[in-house]
Protein backbone atom coordinates (compact mmCIF):
# COMPACT_ATOMS: atom_id res chain seq x y z
CA UNK A 1 0.00 0.00 0.00
CA UNK A 2 1.08 3.55 -0.65
CA UNK A 3 1.97 5.39 2.60
CA UNK A 4 -0.87 7.60 3.80
CA UNK A 5 1.35 10.69 3.78
CA UNK A 6 2.26 10.13 0.13
CA UNK A 7 -1.35 9.38 -0.80
CA UNK A 8 -2.52 12.63 0.78
CA UNK A 9 0.24 14.64 -0.89
CA UNK A 10 -0.43 13.16 -4.32
CA UNK A 11 -4.17 13.76 -3.92
CA UNK A 12 -3.56 17.38 -3.02
CA UNK A 13 -1.59 17.91 -6.24
CA UNK A 14 -3.11 15.48 -8.75
CA UNK A 15 -6.58 14.54 -7.54
CA UNK A 16 -8.19 11.59 -5.72
CA UNK A 17 -6.16 8.39 -5.48
CA UNK A 18 -8.31 5.37 -6.29
CA UNK A 19 -5.72 2.69 -5.70
CA UNK A 20 -2.04 1.86 -5.74
CA UNK A 21 0.19 -1.15 -6.34
CA UNK A 22 3.95 -1.61 -6.00
CA UNK A 23 6.29 -1.51 -8.99
CA UNK A 24 9.47 -3.56 -8.82
CA UNK A 25 12.88 -2.66 -10.18
CA UNK A 26 14.19 0.22 -8.06
CA UNK A 27 17.14 -0.27 -5.73
CA UNK A 28 17.09 3.17 -4.07
CA UNK A 29 13.47 4.40 -4.05
CA UNK A 30 10.06 2.77 -3.65
CA UNK A 31 7.94 2.78 -6.81
CA UNK A 32 4.14 2.64 -7.11
CA UNK A 33 1.53 2.59 -9.85
CA UNK A 34 -1.06 5.04 -8.53
CA UNK A 35 -4.55 5.09 -10.01
CA UNK A 36 -6.09 8.52 -10.53
CA UNK A 37 -9.43 9.45 -12.04
CA UNK A 38 -7.94 9.95 -15.51
CA UNK A 39 -5.55 6.98 -15.43
CA UNK A 40 -2.41 5.68 -13.76
CA UNK A 41 0.73 7.60 -12.86
CA UNK A 42 4.08 6.43 -11.55
CA UNK A 43 5.08 7.64 -8.08
CA UNK A 44 8.41 7.03 -6.42
CA UNK A 45 9.11 8.01 -2.83
CA UNK A 46 11.96 7.84 -0.35
CA UNK A 47 11.90 8.80 3.31
CA UNK A 48 15.71 9.00 3.31
CA UNK A 49 16.13 10.98 0.09
CA UNK A 50 18.76 13.71 0.35
CA UNK A 51 17.29 17.20 -0.13
CA UNK A 52 16.91 18.08 -3.77
CA UNK A 53 17.08 14.50 -5.11
CA UNK A 54 13.71 14.44 -6.87
CA UNK A 55 13.81 18.10 -7.85
CA UNK A 56 17.10 17.52 -9.68
CA UNK A 57 15.73 14.37 -11.30
CA UNK A 58 12.64 16.25 -12.46
CA UNK A 59 14.73 18.97 -14.09
CA UNK A 60 16.96 16.34 -15.69
CA UNK A 61 13.96 14.53 -17.14
CA UNK A 62 12.62 17.82 -18.50
CA UNK A 63 15.98 18.47 -20.19
CA UNK A 64 16.07 15.02 -21.75
CA UNK A 65 12.45 15.26 -22.87
CA UNK A 66 13.09 18.62 -24.56
CA UNK A 67 16.10 17.26 -26.46
CA UNK A 68 15.08 13.67 -27.22
CA UNK A 69 14.38 12.64 -30.81
CA UNK A 70 12.94 9.18 -31.29
CA UNK A 71 13.05 8.42 -27.56
CA UNK A 72 10.34 8.54 -24.92
CA UNK A 73 10.96 10.42 -21.68
CA UNK A 74 8.11 10.50 -19.12
CA UNK A 75 6.51 13.84 -18.31
CA UNK A 76 7.08 15.17 -14.81
CA UNK A 77 3.71 15.70 -13.09
CA UNK A 78 4.63 16.79 -9.56
CA UNK A 79 7.24 16.38 -6.86
CA UNK A 80 7.78 17.39 -3.25
CA UNK A 81 10.61 17.46 -0.75
CA UNK A 82 10.35 15.46 2.44
CA UNK A 83 8.35 17.05 5.24
CA UNK A 84 7.77 16.00 8.80
CA UNK A 85 6.00 12.66 8.61
CA UNK A 86 6.05 12.55 4.80
CA UNK A 87 8.80 11.25 2.49
CA UNK A 88 9.99 13.02 -0.63
CA UNK A 89 8.18 11.90 -3.77
CA UNK A 90 8.05 12.34 -7.52
CA UNK A 91 5.10 11.65 -9.83
CA UNK A 92 5.66 10.88 -13.51
CA UNK A 93 3.64 9.98 -16.55
CA UNK A 94 2.88 6.25 -16.51
CA UNK A 95 4.65 4.39 -19.32
CA UNK A 96 2.65 1.29 -20.19
CA UNK A 97 5.02 -1.72 -20.37
CA UNK A 98 5.39 -2.93 -23.94
CA UNK A 99 7.30 -5.71 -25.69
CA UNK A 100 10.55 -4.69 -27.32
CA UNK A 101 10.12 -4.36 -31.06
CA UNK A 102 12.58 -6.10 -33.34
CA UNK A 103 14.34 -2.81 -34.07
CA UNK A 104 14.35 -1.64 -30.44
CA UNK A 105 18.15 -1.61 -30.14
CA UNK A 106 18.64 0.23 -33.41
CA UNK A 107 16.06 2.88 -32.51
CA UNK A 108 17.65 3.30 -29.11
CA UNK A 109 21.12 3.69 -30.62
CA UNK A 110 19.98 6.33 -33.07
CA UNK A 111 18.01 8.12 -30.38
CA UNK A 112 20.92 8.26 -27.94
CA UNK A 113 23.22 9.56 -30.69
CA UNK A 114 20.70 12.32 -31.45
CA UNK A 115 20.46 13.13 -27.75
CA UNK A 116 24.23 13.41 -27.52
CA UNK A 117 24.25 15.96 -30.31
CA UNK A 118 21.78 18.22 -28.49
CA UNK A 119 23.01 21.71 -27.50
CA UNK A 120 26.65 20.76 -27.34
CA UNK A 121 27.88 24.34 -27.02
CA UNK A 122 27.12 24.77 -23.31
CA UNK A 123 30.41 23.47 -21.90
CA UNK A 124 31.34 20.68 -19.52
CA UNK A 125 29.09 20.44 -16.46
CA UNK A 126 25.50 21.35 -15.67
CA UNK A 127 23.40 24.18 -14.26
CA UNK A 128 23.28 22.50 -10.84
CA UNK A 129 24.70 19.63 -8.85
CA UNK A 130 22.54 16.53 -8.76
CA UNK A 131 22.83 12.86 -7.81
CA UNK A 132 24.00 9.48 -9.04
CA UNK A 133 21.64 7.22 -7.15
CA UNK A 134 21.60 8.75 -3.66
CA UNK A 135 25.21 10.00 -3.89
CA UNK A 136 25.94 13.65 -4.68
CA UNK A 137 27.19 14.39 -8.17
CA UNK A 138 29.10 17.64 -8.58
CA UNK A 139 28.55 19.42 -11.90
CA UNK A 140 30.27 22.79 -11.58
CA UNK A 141 31.72 23.77 -14.96
CA UNK A 142 35.33 22.95 -15.79
CA UNK A 143 37.64 24.35 -18.43
CA UNK A 144 38.34 20.92 -19.94
CA UNK A 145 36.78 17.48 -19.94
CA UNK A 146 39.91 15.98 -18.37
CA UNK A 147 39.61 18.42 -15.46
CA UNK A 148 35.90 17.75 -15.09
CA UNK A 149 36.33 13.96 -15.06
CA UNK A 150 39.19 14.14 -12.58
CA UNK A 151 37.87 16.79 -10.17
CA UNK A 152 34.08 16.27 -10.39
CA UNK A 153 33.96 12.51 -10.93
CA UNK A 154 36.94 10.34 -10.04
CA UNK A 155 38.44 12.22 -7.11
CA UNK A 156 35.24 12.55 -5.02
CA UNK A 157 34.47 8.84 -5.35
CA UNK A 158 38.10 7.91 -4.63
CA UNK A 159 37.94 9.98 -1.44
CA UNK A 160 34.73 8.25 -0.33
CA UNK A 161 36.23 4.82 -0.96
CA UNK A 162 39.48 5.72 0.79
CA UNK A 163 37.66 7.11 3.83
CA UNK A 164 35.63 3.88 4.11
CA UNK A 165 38.77 1.75 3.87
CA UNK A 166 37.78 0.01 0.66
CA UNK A 167 39.80 1.71 -2.06
CA UNK A 168 40.19 -0.79 -4.95
CA UNK A 169 43.65 -1.21 -6.40
CA UNK A 170 46.75 0.62 -5.26
CA UNK A 171 47.10 4.33 -4.55
CA UNK A 172 50.08 4.47 -6.93
CA UNK A 173 47.91 3.03 -9.72
CA UNK A 174 45.24 5.67 -9.24
CA UNK A 175 47.91 8.39 -9.17
CA UNK A 176 49.29 7.11 -12.48
CA UNK A 177 45.82 7.12 -14.01
CA UNK A 178 45.07 10.67 -12.88
CA UNK A 179 48.42 11.83 -14.28
CA UNK A 180 47.60 10.23 -17.65
CA UNK A 181 44.08 11.67 -17.95
CA UNK A 182 45.05 14.71 -20.09
CA UNK A 183 46.44 12.38 -22.75
CA UNK A 184 43.83 9.66 -22.41
CA UNK A 185 40.82 11.99 -22.64
CA UNK A 186 42.17 14.48 -25.17
CA UNK A 187 39.87 13.19 -27.98
CA UNK A 188 36.86 14.32 -25.94
CA UNK A 189 37.71 17.94 -26.67
CA UNK A 190 37.24 17.28 -30.40
CA UNK A 191 33.81 15.72 -29.81
CA UNK A 192 32.71 18.51 -27.48
CA UNK A 193 30.12 18.37 -24.67
CA UNK A 194 26.99 16.27 -25.13
CA UNK A 195 23.79 16.12 -23.15
CA UNK A 196 24.20 12.86 -21.22
CA UNK A 197 21.68 10.65 -19.49
CA UNK A 198 24.43 10.03 -16.96
CA UNK A 199 23.32 6.61 -15.66
CA UNK A 200 22.60 4.69 -18.85
CA UNK A 201 22.43 1.09 -17.71
CA UNK A 202 19.85 -1.46 -18.83
CA UNK A 203 17.52 -0.89 -15.88
CA UNK A 204 17.02 2.72 -16.91
CA UNK A 205 15.83 1.85 -20.42
CA UNK A 206 12.24 0.72 -20.90
CA UNK A 207 10.04 -0.29 -23.82
CA UNK A 208 7.04 2.02 -24.10
CA UNK A 209 4.29 2.23 -26.72
CA UNK A 210 6.11 5.12 -28.39
CA UNK A 211 9.48 3.37 -28.50
CA UNK A 212 12.57 3.14 -26.27
CA UNK A 213 12.19 5.16 -23.08
CA UNK A 214 14.77 6.66 -20.71
CA UNK A 215 14.21 7.04 -16.96
CA UNK A 216 16.21 7.80 -13.78
CA UNK A 217 18.84 10.13 -15.26
CA UNK A 218 21.87 11.79 -13.69
CA UNK A 219 21.99 14.51 -16.34
CA UNK A 220 25.02 16.62 -17.17
CA UNK A 221 27.02 17.74 -20.19
CA UNK A 222 30.02 15.54 -20.75
CA UNK A 223 31.78 13.32 -23.24
CA UNK A 224 29.29 11.09 -25.02
CA UNK A 225 31.46 8.02 -24.53
CA UNK A 226 30.78 8.09 -20.79
CA UNK A 227 27.16 7.11 -21.51
CA UNK A 228 28.32 4.44 -23.94
CA UNK A 229 30.80 3.03 -21.42
CA UNK A 230 27.96 2.54 -18.95
CA UNK A 231 25.91 0.65 -21.55
CA UNK A 232 28.75 -1.89 -21.78
CA UNK A 233 29.38 -2.27 -18.06
CA UNK A 234 26.40 -4.37 -16.96
CA UNK A 235 24.96 -5.55 -20.28
CA UNK A 236 21.40 -5.22 -21.55
CA UNK A 237 22.30 -3.41 -24.78
CA UNK A 238 22.58 -5.63 -27.83
CA UNK A 239 24.91 -5.19 -30.75
CA UNK A 240 22.17 -3.47 -32.70
CA UNK A 241 22.36 -0.53 -30.31
CA UNK A 242 26.09 0.02 -30.73
CA UNK A 243 26.04 -0.50 -34.49
CA UNK A 244 23.22 2.01 -34.94
CA UNK A 245 24.93 4.53 -32.68
CA UNK A 246 28.20 4.14 -34.58
CA UNK A 247 26.44 4.68 -37.90
CA UNK A 248 24.78 7.84 -36.60
CA UNK A 249 27.95 9.21 -34.99
CA UNK A 250 31.16 7.19 -35.36
CA UNK A 251 33.49 6.98 -32.37
CA UNK A 252 37.03 8.25 -32.44
CA UNK A 253 39.96 5.80 -32.31
CA UNK A 254 40.99 4.68 -28.84
CA UNK A 255 37.51 4.28 -27.37
CA UNK A 256 38.28 0.94 -25.59
CA UNK A 257 40.82 2.66 -23.32
CA UNK A 258 38.57 5.63 -22.64
CA UNK A 259 35.72 3.20 -21.96
CA UNK A 260 37.74 1.71 -19.11
CA UNK A 261 38.48 5.18 -17.70
CA UNK A 262 34.78 6.06 -17.75
CA UNK A 263 33.66 2.74 -16.32
CA UNK A 264 35.94 3.29 -13.34
CA UNK A 265 33.74 6.09 -12.05
CA UNK A 266 30.56 4.04 -12.29
CA UNK A 267 32.31 1.15 -10.57
CA UNK A 268 33.56 3.42 -7.78
CA UNK A 269 29.97 4.58 -7.27
CA UNK A 270 28.95 0.94 -6.84
CA UNK A 271 31.85 0.32 -4.46
CA UNK A 272 30.69 3.24 -2.33
CA UNK A 273 27.02 2.29 -2.47
CA UNK A 274 27.12 -1.49 -2.28
CA UNK A 275 30.73 -2.65 -1.72
CA UNK A 276 30.31 -6.39 -2.39
CA UNK A 277 32.37 -7.70 -5.29
CA UNK A 278 32.75 -4.39 -7.06
CA UNK A 279 36.19 -3.76 -5.58
CA UNK A 280 37.83 -6.60 -7.50
CA UNK A 281 36.08 -5.59 -10.72
CA UNK A 282 37.18 -1.98 -10.26
CA UNK A 283 40.80 -2.99 -9.69
CA UNK A 284 40.73 -5.10 -12.86
CA UNK A 285 39.31 -2.25 -14.97
CA UNK A 286 41.90 0.13 -13.47
CA UNK A 287 44.68 -2.17 -14.69
CA UNK A 288 43.00 -2.33 -18.10
CA UNK A 289 42.96 1.46 -18.35
CA UNK A 290 46.63 1.67 -17.36
CA UNK A 291 47.63 -0.98 -19.91
CA UNK A 292 45.99 1.08 -22.60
Amino acid sequence: MIPDAVRRAVQARLGPVRGASPVSGGCVNHGMRVELADGPVFVKYNADAPPGLFAAEARGLDALRAAAEGLVVPRVLAWAEAEEGAPAWLALEWLHPSPRARDFGERLGRGVAALHRARREDGWGWMEDNFIGPLPQANAPAASWEEFWRVRRLEPQLELARAAGRLPGKVAEWDRLLDQLPELLAPAEADGPSLLHGDLWGGNVLAAPGGPALVDPAVHRGHREADLAMTELFGGFGGGFHAAYGEAWPLQPGYPVRRAVYQLWYLLVHVNLFDGGYGAQTAAVLREALRG
